[in-house]
């Protein structure tokens, strides 16, 4: 029977059909199809199901994803809340004041972010990198389309070795074109504003419930606490007061990847 990357990869050759078409029979976006084929995520049990259907496979993949569910390392258990929270949460915002955001990060830029703390193996990186991807795939992906608002701060457009960060930026003015993601950049010249004390995430469910997440450099926090969330959404509110409209942002940083082509230009500060 196989591992469930190669055996999707198998019957989709068998039956000569591509990602998209996969993706357009089971409903669900070609990007999940790739993360279910490269390990990064595996197939719910409904989906699992409909591969089944569609590839006329018995219960194979079915199996298969459960068993891939089960050698999966875990999520943190201090991540776990927020985790559920976001799949079920109609509108996610992030704001992000020294690094891309999580959810937006290229596989190599997370990589680097991982190691650059120094503290961990080879084999911790690549389970965290793993992590994130799937995360990625389980969140942006997700069948119901919640809208998602992210607002990064310049500096972090400019952190990063330049051959990763290329990509990173261009990966960041692509997902901006997906109808329900809006990014906005905070330019240099918003100075001392309310991000600065850190970066945060918010996550509100239909029943209009919002929940907050707060950066920590062990664990990260999830916040219910009505004062303290209504606390981050006034700050969000700040943040986004000086921040560039969606396309000024796009517009800033497809020319910080132009620059990357450019060796006489400087990068040492974002304007609007």
């Amino acid at each position: 029977m196989g591992n469930l990357p190669t055996r999707l990869k198998g019957l989709r050759a068998e039956r000569g059909v591509t990602q998209d078409q996969v993706a357009d029979a089971v409903q669900v976006s070609k990007s999940l199809i790739a993360a279910f084929e490269t390990s990064r995520l595996s197939p719910k049990q409904d989906t699992a199901a409909a591969l089944d259907a569609f590839f006329e496979s018995g219960d194979e993949i079915q199996k298969l994803s459960t068993e891939a569910r089960k050698n999966r390392r875990p999520t943190p258990s201090w991540f776990r809340p927020w985790r559920d929270l976001e799949e079920t949460a109609v509108i996610l915002r992030y704001f992000q004041a020294t690094l891309i955001p999580g959810l937006l990060q290229t596989e190599a830029y997370a990589r680097a972010v991982f190691a650059s703390t120094g503290m961990l193996s080879d084999e911790e990186v690549a389970a965290r990198v793993a992590s994130r991807m799937e995360r990625q795939a389980a969140i942006l992906d997700r069948a119901d389309r919640p809208t998602f608002a992210f607002i990064v701060d310049a500096a972090a457009l400019r952190c990063g070795p330049a051959e990763i960060a290329k990509e990173q930026l261009q990966h960041l003015a692509d997902t901006s074109a997906r109808p329900n993601i809006f990014v906005h950049v905070v330019p240099d010249t918003a100075g001392l504003h309310a991000g600065r004390s850190g970066s945060f995430s918010l996550a509100t469910q239909e029943e209009g419930d919002t929940a907050a997440l707060l950066d920590d450099f062990y664990e990260d926090r999830v916040i219910v606490e009505p004062s303290r969330v209504t606390g981050l959404e006034r700050t969000w509110q700040a943040i986004a007061a000086v921040a560039l409209p969606c396309e000024q942002s796009r517009d800033l940083i497809l020319r910080l990847v132009n620059d990357y082509d450019d060796p006489v230009s400087e990068l040492a500060e974002v304007q609007p």
